[in-house]
């Protein structure tokens, strides 16, 4: 299938070196990132910060390169052997960092508990299990995975999931954290983890892949922008992520610092509670009680058409981003070229309130986090102030991360999000459609992974019964319509969320080091490399 090709085709890659010099012999890489992991469990928490730290530690079957395309890993072959089959060759003569044999055994115990954590924060279901995947041990390097009908983006979704020994079974975050059962098969080894502080590897000289250039990489993790800027030029850390957009015009012009910029898949949007009768941050123009505005597509589109997309890229975010319109920028595997950014209406805006039933507005707060997304508080604000000029006095309430995803977790209708109303942001694992469609906008459904991360309850049958056929069928350009149309029916019909704009995202060096910028966002330091 050229379903790879149909997909890197899209990532945009508009990568600018600047002032690379002699290369770096130094056998440490230390490096400031704006993120720290939740856990060292890999299947706790489907989160960037996690997931870029866990493949350092653990392999997957399939790896990504920085366009996300698909390589060889623990798998070295792939194929479907009919309509409902997919087998997988393993590689032999690998071991997990404690010295134990890997074999085929790893790996379906990790598929079974990604899909079975009891504490998982945003469950890896969707990709271990969804399609009704069921896991065949043919021999101990033979793998097979059957569904009951085709399913063409099996190899993409086991790409997404680390592998650990079947060795942890009753294990889970604590003892990852603590380093006892950190094991895995990948390029570095777990040395220490001390929250907020440090985070240490070391090289495996016994990694089946191409051995990393760096022998130690030391992770500092630092939450704030200017002073992880201001550690790189001061030579504490030779390598940072997430550089603030103020500052990448003036660095583009130092000579001593290296630039890496890429757009990503990562999608800055607005959820809204389309679930709930009476939802707790909605009230009425003079404080009263009121039904859910949320639930009312002509709300959601009044709200959409009142965002002023130019005005916050160029204003908040210097420039570097760009608007969006839909869950994946243009070229992307199974984007709509018929769904474009919603054009700044005010007086649209206002007219949709109206005949909602809310010509005098409304009360809301907007919640988001304030140290996740690239300026992710000054958007909130931004568009809390957007609002409340058409009429919905929009308070902005933003929080650490740790606290945000905490009282915004889905726990489906049962257990919905505290917010009503918050800003999050999403990447796409499988660097395709289906990812945020699945996770974002299906019907919650802990059973099948579905909806993990639809803090909006969102549900729509129509939609819903075109994704579930784009993802039985082969043909990649017949997918790629029906992803595409399914995407129209979600945000184009029903505004089941409201797209802001996709990332770029810029890191930044001392003189003398590369990176690639990838469009999975990740930092990777067996990816950064002396020139």
């Amino acid at each position: 299938m050229n379903f790879r090709k149909s997909m890197t085709a899209a990532a945009v890659g508009l990568c600018l070196s600047v002032g690379f010099g002699a290369a770096v012999q130094a056998q440490t890489i230390t490096i400031g990132l704006g993120t720290e992991p939740t856990s060292i469990d890999p299947h706790y928490h489907n989160l960037g910060p996690n997931n870029q730290i866990a493949q350092h530690i653990f392999s997957r079957l399939m790896e990504q390169d920085h366009k996300q395309r698909l390589l060889p890993g623990l798998a070295t072959e792939w194929k479907p052997v009919d309509d409902t089959t997919w087998e997988f060759k393993l590689r032999q003569g690998v071991k997990f960092h404690d010295g134990s044999e890997f074999n085929v055994d790893d790996v379906i115990f990790s598929m079974e508990r990604a899909a079975a954590h009891p504490n998982a924060k945003s469950s890896f279901k969707v990709f271990s299990h969804s399609g009704g995947k069921t896991y065949e041990r043919v021999d101990d390097y033979t793998l097979r995975v059957k569904t009951p009908e085709p399913y063409p983006l099996m190899a993409v979704d086991l790409s997404n999931v680390h592998i650990v020994s079947d060795k942890a079974k009753g294990h889970w975050e604590g003892d990852f954290n603590n380093g006892s059962q950190a094991a895995g098969t990948g390029p570095y080894k777990f040395v220490k983890w001390i929250k907020g502080e440090v985070l240490e590897f070391e090289r495996n000289e016994d990694y089946w892949g191409k051995k990393p250039h760096w022998k130690s990489v030391v992770i500092k993790p630092i939450k704030s922008a200017p002073s992880r800027l201001a550690a790189l030029l001061a030579g504490d850390v030779d390598f940072i992520d997430q550089v603030p957009t103020i500052d990448v015009a003036g660095l583009k012009k130092n000579p001593k610092i290296s630039l890496s910029q890429g757009i990503s898949n990562r999608v800055i949007y607005l959820h809204l509670d389309q679930y709930r009768d009476v939802t707790p941050f909605a009230k009425g123009p003079n404080g009263e009680e009121i039904k859910n505005p949320f639930k009312d597509v002509r709300v959601r589109k009044a709200i959409s058409k009142a965002i002023n997309r130019d005005l916050i890229i160029e204003r908040v975010m210097e420039g570097i981003a760009v608007k969006a319109g839909q869950l994946l920028p243009d070229g992307f595997f199974g984007v709509s070229d018929k769904l474009k950014p919603d054009e700044y209406d005010p007086e649209g805006a206002k007219k949709l309130l109206a005949e909602a039933g809310y010509p005098n507005g409304f009360q809301t707060t907007l919640h988001g986090p304030n140290d996740r997304y690239i300026n992710d508080a000054k958007i909130v604000e931004a568009v809390a102030q957007m609002l409340s000029r058409i009429g919905i006095k929009t308070t902005p309430d933003t929080m650490p991360k740790s606290v945000f995803f905490k009282r915004g977790k889905n726990g489906g209708p049962a257990k919905p999000p505290e917010f009503s109303f918050l800003l999050v942001g999403w990447g796409s694992g499988t660097g395709e459609a289906s990812s945020p469609l699945r996770s974002l906008l299906t019907t919650y459904d802990k059973a099948k992974g579905n909806g993990s991360s639809n803090r909006g309850l969102y549900s729509s049958a129509k939609m819903e019964a075109v994704l579930n056929k784009a993802l039985a069928t082969v043909d990649d350009t017949k997918r790629a319509a029906l992803l595409a149309e399914a995407t129209e029916i979600a945000i184009g019909e029903d505004m089941g969320l409201i797209p802001l704009h996709y990332q770029v995202n810029t890191w930044a060096a001392k003189k003398g080091i590369k990176y690639q910028a990838r469009t999975d966002e990740r930092t990777v330091s067996y990816d950064i490399l002396p020139e």
